[in-house]
């Protein structure tokens, strides 16, 4: 857990949150619809996605780990807007629900909650520059070394579980595009391929 998030903190978001769990691949929150409550990781990893108008497209915009919550959904349930992101969990998950009733208490009661919303939005910030500076200054083999080492870091593994066509939507390219990429680096030495998994070397 983030040390930011003391006990305390974490006894009382279990006491007036609601604990549930995830399996990998589900969707925690769908792109427009309405913020009820504030989702922090307990446990497990999940991705924050950008879905183009027509649905056809997406990209990945950051990951959450245990012990970070999305700024993005305390935003929008703070101005009563839709959620501009989906949140899909990455591997088994388990998440405490802060519904927004309990938010003012938090923010008054607790300095902690005020702490922890702030530290989000420092890190959250910052990956989102990462994402955007990769995106606008990094060619697509760069950004896929760069993708892979970033979640290798989340995974804490250098084995990725991953497929060419997650890889490809993550990265908002063509599956085409990521393998031909893929076989190049590890014909270079920089990876192994094997059967859904991507192995850092």
């Amino acid at each position: 857990m983030k040390d930011f998030m003391n006990a305390d903190f974490i006894e009382k978001a279990k006491q007036y949150g609601i604990r549930k769990k995830f399996k990998a691949g589900e969707v925690v929150l769908d792109q427009d619809s309405y913020i009820r409550s504030l989702p922090v990781v307990s446990d497990g990893i999940l991705k924050i996605v950008k879905i183009s108008d027509d649905g056809l497209n997406e990209i990945t915009i950051y990951h959450l780990e245990k012990g970070d919550s999305c700024i993005m959904s305390f935003l929008s349930g703070l101005y009563n807007e839709k959620s501009k992101f989906k949140i899909i969990a990455l591997e088994d998950s388990e998440i405490i629900m802060i519904p927004i009733e309990k938010w003012s208490f938090f923010l008054r009661e607790d300095p902690s909650f005020l702490q922890f919303i702030f530290q989000n939005y420092h890190d959250r910030f910052n990956q989102l520059v990462e994402t955007i500076d990769a995106i606008a200054f990094k060619k697509m083999d760069e950004r896929l070394l760069y993708w892979l080492r970033k979640k290798s870091a989340i995974y804490q593994n250098n084995i990725i579980p991953i497929t060419h066509e997650e890889l490809s939507k993550e990265l908002n390219t063509s599956r085409v595009v990521v393998s031909r990429l893929l076989k190049k680096l590890e014909q270079d030495g920089v990876l192994l391929l094997k059967r859904n998994e991507i192995v850092l070397l």
